[in-house]
């Protein structure tokens, strides 16, 4: 096969990581580009937004990830790209406008370190080579070395290596051949320390993601986990991913069964919750079974769980109290604030409230 035929195949068999972008509205999904590779919306560290090329430099692997349709072992068609080939067709595509970075993955060639050898290898063609100064988000294999991960930091806009799991016990449901705190835990950590404030690679980004309901793992356990990479490990971003039997991919042990695009999604609003609206642990609650409520949102269950704390007096309310309102984000409530201060809010329908929306909110606050 040409270049541009297995870089098709290595395209589409990237889908499966989200460790760069993903979201709700079309403006974040994914999309193919003319030639039929997958490109992603992504923000850019330095700010702005752009599209970038996602792809495998290999679709070889000698893990044995349960969930993966590409583990060791399964009958799949396997193709591999060189830095070489990999460097010439992505800048040929920026030339041609086609993208505007590129997440390179790949899975696990050899060991660990000959893969990270080719990541590496491709970002420094695409930097010294051609002069590409874009966005490079490059992954971290599970067990490489300190010195190939700091040689990937040192090309790359950011990087990422998937935590996969919360705990050792869920982890080791997920495979027999990675070690969760020495292939994991330890290169997050390092990872970390050398894109910390204050270091010479403070700029670089680091992601993770997590495999949600492939092994016997509660939503809080991935909350806390969550909560420690944030406020411990200082990471950009963490991605969740349902688990989704396709592809070849098995019944796992303790595999959890229900609406787990559900549970996805409940994890993105808690993730919006710590992120934007600092949330604490203390402030998410849980059914019986440690998972989220599949009938309604993290926020929705805290306000009927404290009724003491409503309703809260549009006019006069504290933007933290304002916040907690459900139906109110952080756009309305920036809109009561500037309403209140430039004039009298008289009703919601002055912030853009309409709808169902506005029922809710409604039912949560008063004015006076």
């Amino acid at each position: 096969m040409d270049t541009q035929a297995k870089l098709a195949i290595l395209s589409d068999d990237a889908r499966y990581d989200l460790s760069c972008a993903c979201g709700s509205s079309d403006q974040d999904r994914r999309r193919r580009g003319s030639n039929g590779m997958w490109v992603y919306p992504v923000s850019l560290p330095r700010g702005g937004r752009s599209v970038i090329l996602k792809t495998l430099l290999s679709n070889v692997c000698s893990n044995d990830c349960r969930y993966c349709p590409l583990r060791s072992g399964r009958d799949v068609p396997r193709y591999s790209l060189s830095p070489e080939e990999i460097a010439g067709v992505f800048m040929d595509y920026v030339r041609r406008g086609g993208a505007g970075g590129l997440f390179l993955t790949s899975g696990v060639v050899r060991d660990p370190d000959f893969t990270m050898d080719r990541l590496v290898a491709t970002a420094s063609i695409l930097r010294k080579k051609h002069q590409y100064r874009g966005f490079v988000h490059l992954k971290i294999m599970p067990g490489a070395s300190d010195a190939a991960i700091a040689s990937a930091v040192s090309l790359a806009s950011a990087v990422s290596l998937n935590v996969e799991a919360p705990t050792a016990r869920a982890f080791g449901r997920l495979s027999s051949r990675k070690d969760f705190h020495r292939d994991v835990v330890r290169p997050i950590r390092l990872i970390s320390r050398l894109t910390g404030r204050g270091q010479r690679y403070a700029g670089v980004k680091q992601t993770t993601q997590f495999i949600v309901g492939a092994a016997d793992e509660q939503d809080r356990q991935i909350v806390e986990a969550t909560f420690g990479l944030y406020r411990r490990l200082g990471l950009s971003r963490v991605y969740f991913s349902a688990y989704q039997r396709n592809g070849g991919a098995p019944s796992l042990p303790g595999e959890q069964t229900g609406d787990l695009l559900t549970r996805e999604h409940r994890l993105y609003q808690m993730d919006f919750l710590l992120r934007k609206y600092r949330w604490r642990l203390e402030d998410f609650h849980y059914g019986e079974d440690g998972n989220f409520s599949l009938e309604a949102d993290p926020k929705l269950i805290w306000a009927r769980r404290h009724p003491e704390c409503f309703p809260v007096r549009l006019r006069s309310a504290h933007r933290d109290a304002l916040l907690r309102v459900p139906g109110l984000g952080l756009t309305y409530v920036r809109r009561i604030l500037e309403t209140r201060q430039n004039g009298v809010l008289r009703s919601l329908r002055d912030v853009g409230l309409r709808g169902k929306r506005l029922a809710d909110v409604r039912r949560y606050v008063v004015l006076r």
